[in-house]
């Protein structure tokens, strides 16, 4: 059996870490999330995805209890947003087993790729900070900020009662 990983460097810290063709493909899909539409696209296609595979399998590992696939397809999309109705559950194990995968896949897979583009948002945001310089952050610096954002009013305030004035 041939290991399906490969060794990748990370130029960063100097080690190497292990990566499956799955996570160069997820890596690959995550990136093209840069954006906040991008992220939906990416969020939506997997759902998506998700919902048909799980209906297709539910119509086929529980054919008694889906017998059709809009059937299937009712009960992926009750799984998959996870309103769950209670009315409609599998009743072989192996329909069983689809419904748990589809469960964790909610739980955990959207949440991983929620998370991975959220932080994708933040990196970014925290290199234009570092590019436009870091901001206040310490009580004084907010406080100056503060007086200066006062004596700005205070001008302003100035500036049109001058200009409402009659001439």
């Amino acid at each position: 059996m041939t290991d399906r990983r490969q060794d990748v460097t990370n130029g960063d810290q100097g080690h190497t870490t292990h990566e499956s063709r799955l996570e160069k493909w997820l890596n690959r899909r995550v990136a093209r999330a840069t954006t906040p539409r991008g992220a939906a696209v990416v969020i939506a296609t997997a759902s998506f995805l998700v919902t048909i595979a799980a209906g297709v399998a539910m119509t086929i590992t529980d054919h008694e209890r889906y017998p059709t696939i809009g059937s299937g397809l009712w009960w992926a999309v009750q799984t998959t947003t996870t309103v769950g109705y209670g009315d409609n559950v599998p009743q072989s194990a192996a329909g069983r087993l689809v419904a748990a995968a589809v469960m964790l896949f909610g739980i955990g897979f959207l949440t991983v790729i929620t998370a991975a583009i959220t932080s994708t948002f933040v990196a970014r945001a925290r290199l234009e900070q570092a590019a436009w310089g870091s901001g206040p952050s310490t009580p004084d610096q907010l406080q100056q900020l503060d007086e200066q954002l006062r004596q700005l009013d205070e001008r302003l305030e100035r500036i049109e009662a001058a200009l409402t004035r009659p001439g």
